[in-house]
């Protein structure tokens, strides 16, 4: 059993659903708490003049230890953003192909009050369009005890997981030998090279949202989101 675990982010680049991609079951760990200016609220998107932020407005005021998935709404956004995305690659290859689908999404999102429940509406909803098969299960699922790492190894023994896949950033502060004491091996992503593909923007840039994907290659995007590198070990 292949587990990953990860904090929501919204419309999530290539990368992101990569690394889903290489597992059975993926947590979206939205009982971390919430950092500003993180991926967890926004994302980029590509212009002809280059990359800009999209950027859901969230509450903060006094409410500095909130968790993911207690954050909610400042105002109205979602339909911002469609005109936004709209704007952006409505003279994108695959446009018309990939909008009709991704403009549901936004109008569900625009119904919903939490930003997890954003998060993962999106991740769902893309996930399928690329084709990946990975159950998505929320961290609370799992009643999950402990800080970090030991959150993390809780979360992966609760879900039967004989192999857990991280993103490289855990490596500094993630300690593989509980886990393996568990029977639970560590695998470590790496992220690109990635082939590069028809961009709009002046420069190419992979550092954007995996829509910017969808709507230059359509139906072949789910192979301009595997990397050539591999997983590693310890």
């Amino acid at each position: 059993m292949n587990v990953s675990i990860i904090q929501s982010c919204y419309i999530p680049w290539k990368g992101f659903f990569d690394l889903i991609g290489r597992t059975d079951v993926h947590v979206i760990l939205d009982g971390a708490q919430y950092v500003k200016r993180h991926w967890h609220n926004r994302n980029r998107i590509m212009t002809t003049d280059g990359p800009i932020w999209l950027t859901i407005p969230v509450a903060t005021k006094a409410r500095f230890e909130q968790s993911i998935e207690e954050v909610r709404f400042a105002e109205p956004w979602a339909e911002k953003h469609w005109r936004a995305i709209e704007l952006a690659y409505r003279r994108a290859p695959f446009f018309a192909d990939e909008a009709p689908a991704l403009r549901t999404l936004y109008e569900q999102a625009d119904r919903l009050s939490t930003l997890t429940e954003v998060n993962e509406l999106f991740l769902v909803g893309l996930l399928k369009r690329l084709g990946i098969t990975t159950r998505v299960v929320r961290d609370r699922n799992f009643e999950p005890e402990g800080k970090r790492g030991d959150r993390l190894l809780d979360i992966c023994r609760k879900a039967g997981a004989t192999r857990y896949l991280s993103g490289p950033s855990a490596r500094d502060y993630l300690d593989e030998a509980p886990f393996t004491a568990a029977g639970i091996s560590v695998d470590w992503m790496s992220y690109g090279p990635y082939p590069p593909y028809p961009q709009r923007g002046p420069a190419f840039d992979h550092a954007v949202s995996v829509i910017d994907v969808l709507f230059a290659v359509g139906p072949d995007a789910p192979a301009y989101c595997q990397s050539f590198a591999k997983v590693h070990g310890p």
